[in-house]
This record gives C-alpha cells, sequence and structure tokens, in this order.
C-alpha cells in the first residue's frame, strides 16, 4: 500500500511539473525589443521597393502593423523616447525629461544616464560612468524579472549609452554600449565589476576596425536613389574629411582613431550592434531557459546619419537599405537559435525627425530659427525693466525657463504673477513661440495618453522649469543648412512604426491612432505580466 502511495504522489508531482512546463510554453522564449533611432513612420513605404523580402517586409507583411502611431509628448528625443517605450508611459510620470536638462537643485546641466557615482568597465575614461539612477518609473524589462524572481535574463545593446540603459531597466543582466574612443563595447560598475567574457571576446574580433578599413559605397545602382535630391546636396556635411559629400565615402582621410569614431555617422554601425546583438543572444543563451528572456537593441546610426545628411539623401537611403539586409539576418538567427513562433518581436522608433529646413525652404515651406541667447538678453532687459532685476532668468533648457526663485523670495514677488508676465513678454515678443504654459498651468493637470497637451505630458513637475513653450511648425532653435533635428510635437517628429511579429502576432494592418506608451501594455498583456508602474498605455493585441 505504502509503495502505492509512494508512486501515486511521485506521478502527482510530475503532472504539476509538466503543468508548470507546459504553461511556461504558454510565453514566448525571448522577447526581442528594436528601437530605430530617428526613424520616420514614411520610410517604411518610401524604401519599401529597395528592401529585401526578409527584413522590414517580413514583419510588415507577417506581423502586425500598426500605421498611425505618434508619440504623445515633447520634447521628442532619444532619452524620453527609450524611457517612453520602454515603461509605457511619458516624461511627466517617468522623469526623463530630455537627453540633457538643467537641473535646478545642483543648479547644472546634467545628462539623463550619466551617474558620477558608478565608474566605466572597459573604457579608460568616464563614458562608463552611467546608469538608470534618473529613472522614476520601471520599465517592461524590469517587469518581466520581477514577475519570474530574477531568473529572466534581460540583455540591452545600443551604440548610444542612453540606447542600452533606459531599455535595460534597474536591474537588467548586463547593458552595453559602444565606446567611440576605443571602438568597443563597454559597460558599467552599476551592472558588472569586469567586462563578461563574451564581451572581452567580441571586443578583440575588432568589427569596427574592420568595417571602417574600406569605404562606403551605394549597395544598389545608383539610378535606385534617385527618389532623393542629386546625391551631390547643399544639404549635407562632409562627415569624412574628403572635401564632397557624394559617393563613394572614402575613410582614408579619418586619422588614428577618427575611424572607429565616425563609424556611427555609416550603416556599419548598425552592423556592430547586430552582430553585438548575435553575440549576446548565443553566450547568454537567451531563450534557451524555463522563462522568457529579453534582448533590447537599439539601432542608432540612422540617428547620425540623418542629423548630418538629412531625410532626403542618399545616405539615410542606403542606410536604411542596409539595415533592412540586418534585421534579415537576425530574423534568420532566431529563426534557427530559437524557432519561427517561439519568440516575440517589436520594432519602432525613439522619434521621429523634420527634413532639412534649407530643403523646405526651397520648397518654400515656413522654417526659421529662434535662438536662446536672442530670447534671454530680450527677458534680461525686461526683467530689468518690470523688476529691476537682471539675474531673475536662472536657466534656461529644452524650451523651458527656469526662474530664480532665491531672488524672486529675496524681492518678495508673486511667483504666480512673475511667470505669467514673462509668458506675456513672449508672447507679445516672439511670433515663433506657438503655446506657452506657466508652472501653474501645468500643475493643476496630470498627463493622460490621449493628451490634453503635448507639453504637459513632457512636463516632470520636479524637473521641469517654470514656463514651456514651443516653436511654430518648422522652426527651430537655430536654422540648419544641412542635416535635420527633432524635438517638436508635430507630425514629422512624432510619427513612427509600431510593428509587432511572431509569438501569437496576428498578420494584420491596422490604421487606427496609437500611442508608443501602448508598447509597453501591449508586451505585458501578451506575457500575462503586470505592466510597469506609470504606464498609461493600452493592449494593442488581444490574445484570443
Amino acid at each position: 500500500m505504502k509503495s502505492f502511495v509512494k508512486v501515486f504522489v511521485l506521478l502527482i508531482f510530475a503532472l504539476n511539473i509538466n503543468s508548470v512546463y507546459s504553461q511556461t510554453a504558454k510565453k514566448p522564449k525571448l522577447v526581442v525589443g528594436i528601437v530605430v533611432d530617428q526613424m520616420r513612420f514614411e520610410y517604411l513605404y518610401r524604401f519599401n521597393p529597395y528592401f529585401s523580402e526578409g527584413g522590414f517586409k517580413r514583419l510588415m507583411h507577417e506581423g502586425s502593423n500598426f500605421t498611425y502611431a505618434h508619440y504623445n509628448y515633447m520634447p521628442t528625443h532619444t532619452g524620453p523616447g527609450h524611457a517612453s517605450i520602454y515603461t509605457g508611459s511619458v516624461p511627466f510620470y517617468h522623469g526623463i525629461i530630455s537627453n540633457n536638462y538643467y537641473d535646478r537643485v545642483n543648479r547644472k546641466t546634467v545628462n539623463c544616464v550619466v551617474d558620477p557615482n558608478q565608474k566605466g568597465i572597459g573604457s579608460n575614461d568616464d563614458e562608463g560612468a552611467r546608469s538608470p539612477h534618473r529613472l522614476l518609473s520601471t520599465t517592461i524589462t524590469d517587469q518581466l524579472k520581477l514577475s519570474t524572481a530574477g531568473r529572466s535574463k534581460v540583455i540591452s545593446v545600443s551604440i548610444k549609452d542612453r540606447g542600452a540603459v533606459l531599455p535595460g531597466g534597474h536591474f537588467p543582466d548586463g547593458a552595453y554600449w559602444y565606446d567611440r574612443s576605443s571602438g568597443n563595447f563597454i559597460t558599467s560598475s552599476y551592472y558588472h565589476e569586469s567586462l563578461p567574457d563574451w564581451v572581452e571576446k567580441f571586443n578583440k574580433r575588432g568589427v569596427a576596425d574592420s568595417c571602417m578599413s574600406g569605404d562606403w559605397q551605394l549597395l544598389l545602382p545608383e539610378e535606385d536613389y534617385a527618389i532623393n535630391p542629386p546625391d551631390d546636396s547643399k544639404y549635407e556635411k562632409d562627415m569624412f574629411k574628403e572635401g564632397k559629400t557624394y559617393f563613394p565615402h572614402s575613410f582614408e582621410n579619418l586619422k588614428g582613431n577618427d575611424k572607429v569614431k565616425s563609424i556611427v555617422y555609416t550603416p556599419y554601425g548598425n552592423y556592430i550592434i547586430a552582430e553585438m546583438a548575435k553575440a549576446a543572444l548565443t553566450s547568454e543563451k537567451l531563450g534557451q531557459g524555463n522563462v522568457t528572456d529579453f534582448l533590447a537593441i537599439s539601432f542608432s546610426s540612422t540617428d547620425y546619419v540623418g542629423h548630418e545628411y538629412g531625410t532626403v539623401s542618399y545616405e539615410l537611403q542606403d542606410t536604411y537599405i542596409r539595415l533592412d539586409r540586418v534585421i534579415a539576418d537576425l530574423l534568420e538567427t532566431l529563426d534557427k537559435k530559437l524557432g519561427k513562433d517561439n519568440y516575440l518581436l517589436f520594432l519602432t522608433g525613439d522619434h521621429a525627425g523634420m527634413k532639412t529646413q534649407a530643403f523646405l525652404k526651397d520648397s518654400r515651406i515656413p522654417v526659421g530659427g529662434l535662438r536662446w541667447q536672442s530670447v534671454f538678453d530680450s527677458l534680461t532687459a525686461f526683467t530689468k525693466r518690470e523688476y529691476n532685476h537682471t539675474t531673475l532668468i536662472e536657466s534656461y533648457s529644452n524650451k523651458q525657463i527656469f526662474l530664480n526663485r532665491d531672488v524672486i523670495r529675496k524681492e518678495q514677488l508673486d511667483i504666480d504673477k512673475v511667470e505669467r508676465n514673462i509668458a506675456n513678454y513672449i508672447r507679445d515678443t516672439f511670433p515663433e513661440v506657438a503655446s506657452i504654459f506657466t508652472r501653474r498651468d501645468l500643475e493643476t493637470q496630470i498627463a493622460q495618453r490621449v493628451p490634453i497637451s503635448y507639453i504637459l505630458n513632457g512636463y516632470n513637475p520636479s524637473r521641469s522649469g517654470d514656463i514651456a513653450f514651443s516653436f511654430q511648425p518648422g522652426f527651430l532653435g537655430r536654422y540648419h543648412a544641412e542635416g535635420t533635428q527633432h524635438g517638436s510635437y508635430y507630425a514629422y517628429d512624432t510619427h513612427v512604426p509600431m510593428l509587432y511579429y511572431g509569438w501569437r502576432v496576428p498578420a494584420q494592418t491596422v490604421n487606427s491612432p496609437v500611442y508608443v506608451c501602448d508598447i509597453a501594455a501591449t508586451i505585458a498583456n501578451l506575457l500575462k505580466i503586470t505592466e510597469p508602474s506609470t504606464c498609461i498605455g493600452i493592449p494593442l493585441i488581444i490574445e484570443e
């Protein structure tokens, strides 16, 4: 009888084990998050005839393509973009209000991921002193690890430090970014005491040096690039000291480590990120355990190329054509390693970008610039006349004015009236300015998924200034004759791709308005885990 009971108990135990494995099988082995820096939605279609069948087209045709995805705040920059994608939130809640911003407490400009309490690992300078200490919210990567008591692995890679740090969340298994001074991938003491062996091994491959040992030729016949202005364009910068801006591009005039520094301005920057991601996939055995893992990849060279060559250049088109092949290769690798239906992938942009202002001007579209120094000088003269004081303005950052509260208290001024008077003066003096809000205006409201105000959603009460404003469409902090910029709440900066592919993702094209903050909510819902702490998005793919 005892032996029968023992057998029965073992059978029940085995059934329970199988049940656990069965539950695990209902989740993907791996989630892959891909962020393409400065990717306008229209590139999916503008460059579509030149894409392969296995890259962007595969994601568009076999996955869910949300064609009207926008950011719901300003400023549309890399730091806030990555934070918003992975928190499912906006700067109002997650606190990453820009790449760099004025810190009123310490009265200095700070970077969103620089952490002086950390040191670089694999770097001889301070490029590795980074952490997510300024990120106030959990991320979808944090939530995944919390849901499995830390057993899920999270690895994040990018050219840019913020493109690796913010997606990785607060306790990833690794976050790695490119050190332009050495051509190696590095990390921070926040994550590791030393570089993992596989990262050291990858660095010894010298992938960046190898890529920059040749030149940059067009991948396709030149006639395929005629959708742009002529290659010898006045809208571009000479990034490689060639004395010209057209193809082919030679790197022979770059000396010393200038070559590995300049790889970010070529499609090869995206290639080395994909190679690093594949190395992480294999070495960290991602997707090989009994719980879901996460691989976060941020392709940054699209942003660097866009900034210097603009959105209507042979260089940018070739960068996207080559990125398409890189993504196709990455998908094939995932298929082989994990199986086609065993991973869940999303792809989006951290922001889009304006067409080159000089190009728009030549097309008779209104553009212009408003330098902060001009605004500051005018405001200083105004406050001198109104309050007999020239130090009421403490700082300016990201179209936000910080008032000197010490002076206001000492002079016993009403801060609300000071804010309103300055806002009214800006309205009357600078027609380049569109919307203006004071702190009093903004602190009476809270951010929402469907924005009451894009400025409100991008405004963090504890970190932002006292007066916030935006520019008219087509206007920037200065006029740009070459390249492009971004940061506004206009469609050219907010409209990005949103693609889902793989595990339990239907093939569909959806034209309804959605927001980037919906990505984290969608992934959390598919994984059946709690969404990030400040998530305001909604799930877009409902599992049947």
